[in-house]
């Protein structure tokens, strides 16, 4: 199972699709456009071209974990991309991703100027990392769950 993760942003928005199996992180993508009906259609065309069968959308918490407006519209983008492609689209908690991100990229040697354009898509790979392991955590919880013939 193909899975796309999202980092939707104000100007970029990073994606990261899962290998065919859906066990790991491959590539990444970036959209540049602060136009919401753009990067919509950039999105639905890229999950159908790569096969997408479910998109992870980050979701923006505050560091307390309630909601604030940036989450309301996340929200609202996500039911609009459900709408767009048919697929599901589970909002998960990215509070740290882009400061992780950062930290990754300025351990890489790649200064703050030129990491504009690569921190959305390592920001949209650290949530799909995330997710992908959730998952299988929630699969190997079922597995010892279920009664052995």
């Amino acid at each position: 199972m193909r899975i796309m993760a999202i980092d939707y942003g104000d100007a970029r928005t990073g994606v990261a699709l899962s290998d065919p199996t859906g066990l790991l992180a491959g590539q990444t993508f970036l959209i540049k456009s602060r136009k919401a009906p753009v990067v919509l259609e950039e999105l639905a065309a890229l999950a159908r071209k790569q096969g997408a069968e479910e998109l992870v959308m980050g979701y923006p918490r505050n560091m307390d974990g309630t909601l604030g407006p940036r989450a309301e519209k996340y929200a609202a983008f996500a039911k609009e991309l459900e709408a767009a492609t048919g697929l599901p689209v589970v909002l998960w908690d990215e509070r740290r991703t882009t400061v992780d991100a950062h930290r990754i990229l300025g351990e890489q040697g790649i200064r703050a100027k030129q990491r504009k354009d690569k921190v959305d898509a390592v920001a949209a790979a650290l949530i799909l990392e995330g997710y992908l392991d959730w998952k299988r955590i929630q699969a190997q919880r079922q597995e010892k769950e279920e009664p052995t013939p």
